[in-house]
């Protein structure tokens, strides 16, 4: 199930975390970069909180991060799942989005592979889940986009870790920027 929760944040909290001017560094990952700032331990801890609170049960974040996307970064399409986080298998994924530099059609796009369907949960095939994300994950014919969830800002989505995913559109005229988190549910 995909939940998506508006206004997720108080305005005073979210309008703290929009304003933060801390730079995002790089981290160089096999084949991909990404551009993250770290949370604090509060802040994660205000998300396991508030998640306890919807899931019904309780909840351990395994990581979390925000994360920036622009023009000539992180522009790839890199279609994927998240099975598999620290050599853990959270449960869950989050996007809180933040920040939107386009007024066009964005947000996060859940995809269907043309062979697996929308998800692959092949625990004992991590060579075919390594293929895919070298080969199949930027090749928009392997896919049928399914839809796409409307960026807004503090509007949290929270969905299964194994469905194929990826921001839309692949690159951004300016700064987008995101929190998330995956998560176990105990």
């Amino acid at each position: 199930m995909i939940y998506i929760i508006d206004d997720f944040l108080s305005k005073k909290t979210f309008e703290i975390v929009r304003n933060n001017k801390e730079d995002f560094k790089e981290v160089k990952t096999p084949g991909k970069s990404f551009w993250v700032k770290e949370p604090s331990a509060e802040f994660i801890a205000h998300f396991e909180d508030r998640l306890e609170e919807i899931e019904g049960k309780e909840v351990m974040s395994i990581m979390a991060f925000f994360r920036e996307a622009k023009k000539g970064q992180d522009n790839t399409w890199r279609i994927h799942n998240d099975t598999t986080i620290n050599n853990q298998q959270p449960d869950r994924a989050l996007v809180l989005y933040i920040k939107s530099p386009d007024d066009e059609l964005n947000g996060t796009a859940l995809w269907e592979h043309k062979k697996y369907g929308e998800t692959f949960t092949e625990p004992d095939n991590p060579e075919e889940f390594n293929r895919l994300l070298k080969e199949d994950a930027n090749d928009k014919s392997k896919w049928n986009l399914k839809s796409v969830i409307g960026f807004k800002p503090n509007r949290l989505i929270s969905y299964p870790c194994e469905y194929f995913h990826s921001k839309y559109p692949n690159e951004f005229k300016g700064s987008r920027i995101v929190f998330v988190m995956f998560y176990k549910i105990i």
